[in-house]
């Protein structure tokens, strides 16, 4: 049984596919139009998947999507009359919403398929059902507490719930106008960051400022008693106006949140080539905080609520890894799981394991503990493409690669690392990498000159061997798919300056040999030689999506300075 899972018509569009419970493959449509976050019809991402399986689209038996327009009909026109929303924006979610219920139409195009030609029978699951389903189904618990926590996705922006088995029931729900996604994403824009998905950015600068805005913020997101919360709405646009959002054939885009009260009460918008002063940095640090505090009140009345010990967590929110790396510490859950691919994009995931395990009963599949499941190449056929290039390489393997690999390192060399199959989700994680050694205190500027020409104050992350985690961070858990923030040991903090941020904290993911025994190898290779059981890893492209392919690799190794490029065993160096 085949069951194909898309996200679509949504930012981070994306595919999955499943054979009889297995996954067989997952990509972002951005890794294929090299346009970042891109918005519609995911065709390149089902192709890809389809080819993964060796199958057609008519051997496709079901298909989810993680959107369901049917779904909270009566509170969208409600609230469209109530408030008088503006027409054109209606109208453009109408459509949009017609597109993702019309989804057959769009594979009968695509494939020129003849009516009858798709036997699938397609699925529409809500928005947030996906979200909790991409965590809960793909956890190793067998009963678990869940969160799904983001902007909006069918008129719902915070679902909680239990799964047990092979179901999950949907405990409460908060729905538009309220949603803390909004929250930041406003104040993101407000702060001089206008573009879809640049709240990280916002959760990279928060470490530089002090939380001197905490009480204003408060007056413009109220916590509940009843473990949930509200916006004050007249800080918002949307509430009255709509959110006016571009989904189609390119990057997602929205109309500006904040309202003329927020800008009269809090201060003008920052211009986005405005420098930054101290008082942005503090309203940062003040935004991150709320939200902090607003995620540990909702999980701490959901542990109370269900009793459970473990708790499984997806959404655009769950993306917040600073927040996420206090959650055992600040609410009273001991155990967590994220997804590696926790945002939108992860719902096709979502989507297909609702349907095999909710919908179908079928019994749970198998742990997610990598998201390794994109595009792979071997060395034929680099070898193909650099001789056809006339680009001069070297064949080296096992420890003779890992050994140049760290001379070049060592020697302050900035190498971008092509391995395996491409990582689902939005962070590198060791198979489309840019590493450097972790030790030198100019390396962020390395990089930056080199290759990035990002923002000074965004860190970079270290990837450790699991078992030196006691050795370097305060707490110890396992963190496969960088989705947590930790302390690093105060004692540390010199010898890895590199990935330790202002806050002293790293964002890290832990290496283990039986998950990816290569990138291990390197890193090992490192420790060996240096004492340092840890890379600094950053994600493999420059102002683009993460490198797909091996020409986009050799691509962006020739258009920077980029001291040495490994395409699985080939070396090429400057």
């Amino acid at each position: 049984m085949y069951i194909l899972g898309i996200n679509a018509y949504h930012g981070d569009s994306s595919a999955c596919i499943y054979k009889d419970g297995q996954l067989i493959a997952a990509s972002e449509e951005e890794r294929f139009r090299r346009i970042k976050h891109w918005a519609g019809f995911p065709i390149e991402a089902i192709r890809f998947c389809l080819q993964e399986a060796g199958i057609n689209i008519e051997d496709i038996d079901h298909i989810a999507i993680s959107r369901d327009p049917k779904v909270n009909l009566g509170k969208k026109a409600l609230t469209a009359l109530k408030n008088r929303l503006n027409l054109g924006n209606i109208i453009n979610r109408v459509k949009n919403l017609k597109k993702a219920a019309s989804i057959e139409e769009e594979f009968m195009e695509h494939f020129n398929l003849k009516a009858g030609g798709l036997k699938a029978k397609i699925h529409n699951v809500e928005h947030h059902r996906s979200h909790l389903a991409s965590a809960f189904f793909a956890s190793s618990f067998e009963e678990s507490a869940l969160l799904s926590i983001d902007g909006f996705g069918d008129f719902t922006s915070t679902m909680t719930g239990i799964g047990k088995g092979n179901k999950i029931e949907v405990l409460d729900t908060v729905s538009y106008p309220h949603s803390i996604g909004v929250f930041y994403t406003t104040f993101t824009q407000w702060l001089g960051f206008p573009h879809y998905g640049d709240e990280y950015k916002v959760m990279g600068l928060a470490p530089y400022g002090q939380p001197s805005y905490l009480e204003q913020l408060r007056k413009v997101i109220k916590l509940k008693d009843n473990g949930l919360f509200e916006l004050e709405l007249k800080y918002f646009n949307h509430p009255k106006k709509g959110v006016n959002m571009v989904w189609e054939g390119g990057i997602p885009a929205m109309d500006s949140l904040y309202s003329e009260t927020l800008i009269n009460e809090f201060g003008p918008a920052r211009k986005a080539d405005e420098p930054l002063t101290q008082v942005h940095k503090d309203w940062a640090t003040s935004v991150q905080r709320i939200t902090e505090e607003l995620i540990y009140h909702l999980l701490t009345h959901l542990q109370q609520k269900t009793g459970l010990e473990s708790v499984c967590i997806a959404g655009g929110v769950a993306q917040n890894s600073v927040a996420n790396g206090k959650i055992l510490l600040k609410t009273p859950f001991k155990k967590v799981y994220i997804p590696p691919a926790g945002h939108d994009a992860g719902t096709c995931i979502g989507a297909a394991l609702w349907v095999y395990n909710q919908v179908l009963g079928q019994p749970r599949t198998a742990p997610m503990l990598h998201g390794y499941l994109g595009s792979r190449f071997s060395n034929q056929d680099i070898e193909a493409l650099l001789q056809q290039k006339n680009i001069s390489y070297q064949k080296l393997e096992g420890e003779a690669l890992f050994s140049k690999v760290t001379d070049c390192l060592i020697n302050s060399g900035v190498v971008g690392w092509f391995q395996g199959r491409a990582e689902f989700g939005p962070r590198a994680l060791g198979h489309r990498s840019i590493i450097a050694d972790p030790r030198r205190e100019d390396a962020k500027e390395i990089l930056n000159a080199k290759i990035k020409r990002r923002e000074s104050f965004r860190p970079f992350a270290p990837s450790i061997l699991k078992q030196h985690i006691p050795n370097y961070f305060e707490q110890v858990d396992d963190v496969p798919f960088m989705e947590k923030v930790f302390l690093i040991k105060e004692e540390q903090r010199a010898k890895i300056p590199a990935v330790t941020h202002v806050d002293g904290t790293g964002r890290l993911q832990s290496v283990e040999q039986e998950i990816e025994p290569k990138y291990y190898g390197l890193i090992h290779n490192f420790y060996e030689k240096t004492g340092v059981p840890i890379l600094l890893n950053t994600s493999f492209n420059e102002n683009e999506p993460i490198v797909n392919t091996p020409e986009e690799a050799l691509n962006c190794f020739l258009r920077t300075k980029m001291d040495m490029l490994v395409l699985e065993d080939i070396l090429i160096e400057r």
